[in-house]
């Protein structure tokens, strides 16, 4: 089944994927260790915020680099690998050109198992952002294949490749507009498939926590490794301007051992915002002379004041106040994409740490949740200068995913159940201003209309738009009670693994051309895997993913429980 799109397009709060360190475990080409972190000694643990209880969740990590984040390498995780099959990866995308180039590319390679005899006969394509079915020929394990949108633009860019190097090309047109596809530059999947049982699904975007080196910088995106490739931590920007297609040899930009560690936005007339940030490093840093980047407001702080010293494996709280950002930080309760860019004599390093502010007035900021990982989302209680603790959910969570039927049996269906833990109906089309906005769910292109409510403690079903025509039928092959709601969805659940995020409309901008951009809350979120161990068997043998815990968000396997289907149950 085709992975829909991990994040909206064109809004600075759109709701994303999260982190989880779901590592393979295994050995790849690349090589994620480059220009060495400030920091001596990283150890689990050391990024000084407890476990979560809920999340109102989003992307994750605010750092491109690996180390940014020491406890996502510390993770039990979650990884398993067939290793008697072909299990195909992606190394390094280029989805945003700098100086203006229209090329754009994906880097295909064998991650782990036999050899590929010919490629056509095995239908290995690409699917997802963009389409591309490959030719025949073989793809051996340690070789390397570009599929790019201009074959010669490619080869006039990169003039010096790699012998053997294989570039294909151009991938399919799209049907909208029947030119050469292109890469959303706000972020999509990229999926490569084989056979249904080595894909890959390889989300790529331009929101934090994602490098923006690699966002028309210069820079491509590059796989670490290990990780989930749908999972922002697992990726990082090129050390090399272009990045370095056709090489088992790939460098990462490390990071700053600073990161931002919680935002309060600025609420007009009630308060001025304020900045956290919280070294993970063994030695202090001062961040005098630094740049701060408002992406939705366009506009550069550089940090001063008299205190800019963040301490070794502590905090610093700036306000915003003129004496440390100029003419003063104010940031929108709409939302807002935040970057720190470590700075010397005036001049940017590279290194960076980003955070996806949420609408409202409550701060955003990073945890640390069930089995190791991070998460980041809009806070529950603010604790500026000190450990964050649980990030804002519910009250609607998913509660049942079963992504992935069995083909064998034609009465297997994939379907979302979603949960209201709440004491009271919620209405699932909010009215901001006067004007009615139905909540999402990001992952399968669905929006709710009037009349959606789910009840307090009730539970609604979600299958797709193809049996909308075939409700009463759903109803008796699953014993689904009248009382609970069943709606459809048009997109389709990835099969290898995907973000799919409920989202809560928030507020709205009314844009020149008098169209409205919404901002969004996220009551619950999850980045399931077909690779979670002691959870295979909802990889199309029948069952699937039940959720067992809510205290926390549901993108851990922790939570999730491999059980027969029980819709509406």
């Amino acid at each position: 089944m085709n992975t829909k799109k991990w994040l909206a397009v064109g809004t600075c709060v759109t709701a994303l994927g999260l982190f989880s360190a779901c590592s393979d475990d295994e050995t790849s080409p690349v090589n994620a260790v480059s220009e060495p972190s400030s920091s001596s000694a990283i150890t689990p643990n050391s990024s000084g915020d407890i476990a979560t209880s809920s999340s109102d969740i989003s992307t994750g990590s605010s750092s491109s680099a690996k180390n940014q984040n020491p406890v996502l390498s510390s993770s039990s995780a979650e990884g398993v690998v067939d290793s008697t099959i072909t299990n195909m990866g992606v190394s390094e995308i280029m989805y945003n050109a700098p100086g203006g180039s229209a090329l754009e590319w994906v880097e295909v390679y064998i991650k782990k198992g036999p050899d590929i005899t010919d490629m056509q006969l095995s239908n290995l394509r690409l699917d997802g952002a963009v389409s591309f079915s490959f030719p025949n020929g073989s793809l051996k394990k340690g070789e390397y294949v570009i599929v790019t949108n201009d074959v010669s633009l490619f080869k006039q860019t990169y003039s010096n490749l790699p012998a053997g190097c294989k570039v294909y090309g151009p991938w399919d047109k799209d049907s909208k507009t029947n030119a050469v596809a292109k890469l959303v530059n706000e972020g999509d999947v990229v999926e490569v498939k084989l056979k249904g049982e080595g894909d890959v699904s390889a989300a790529f975007s331009n929101l934090p926590p994602w490098p923006s080196l690699a966002d028309g910088n210069g820079r491509t995106l590059v796989y670490r490794g290990s990780g989930n490739e749908a999972d922002p931590n697992s990726w990082g920007a090129s050390a090399v301007e272009n990045g370095n297609p056709c090489s088992g040899d790939d460098q990462v930009l490390d990071a700053t051992t600073v990161r931002l560690n919680e935002i309060k936005p600025y609420v007009l007339n009630e308060t001025e915002g304020w900045i956290e940030l919280y070294n993970y490093g063994t030695a202090p840093v001062d961040i005098k002379g630094w740049e701060l980047e408002s992406k939705l407001k366009g506009k550069k702080w550089t940090v001063g004041g008299a205190n800019t010293v963040v301490p070794a494996n502590g905090y610093l709280l700036l306000d915003a106040s003129a004496d440390v950002f100029g003419e003063g930080l104010y940031l929108s309760e709409n939302g807002d994409e935040i970057y720190l860019y470590e700075a010397a004599a005036g001049v940017r390093t590279g290194k960076e740490t980003s955070l996806l502010i949420f609408a409202g007035k409550q701060s955003s900021g990073i945890v640390e949740v069930a089995g190791g990982t991070v998460a980041q989302g809009a806070m529950a209680t603010e604790t500026p200068g000190a450990a964050n603790s649980a990030l804002k959910a519910g009250p609607i969570f998913i509660n049942e995913i079963h992504y992935h039927e069995n083909e064998n049996d034609p009465n297997d269906l994939e379907f979302l159940e979603l949960v209201n833990k709440g004491t009271t109906d919620v209405t699932l089309v909010e009215n901001v201003n006067n004007v009615p906005q139905g909540w999402k769910i990001e992952g399968v292109n669905m929006e709710f209309a009037a009349g959606d409510v789910i009840a307090a403690g009730g539970k609604m079903v979600l299958f797709n738009d193809s049996l909308k025509a075939k409700e009463a039928l759903l109803r008796a092959r699953y014993s689904i009670a009248e009382t609970v709601p069943v709606r459809f969805y048009a997109g389709k659940l990835s099969n290898r693994g995907e973000t799919v995020a409920v989202k809560k409309p928030y507020s709205y901008v009314t844009k020149a051309d008098n169209t409205k951009q919404w901002y969004y809350e996220i009551s619950d979120a999850t980045l399931y895997s077909d690779r979670w161990a002691g959870l295979t068997e909802t990889d199309g043998k029948g069952k699937s993913l039940n959720r067992k815990e809510f205290t926390t968000t549901g993108y851990g396997s922790a939570v999730w429980s491999a059980l027969a289907p029980t819709p509406g149950k």
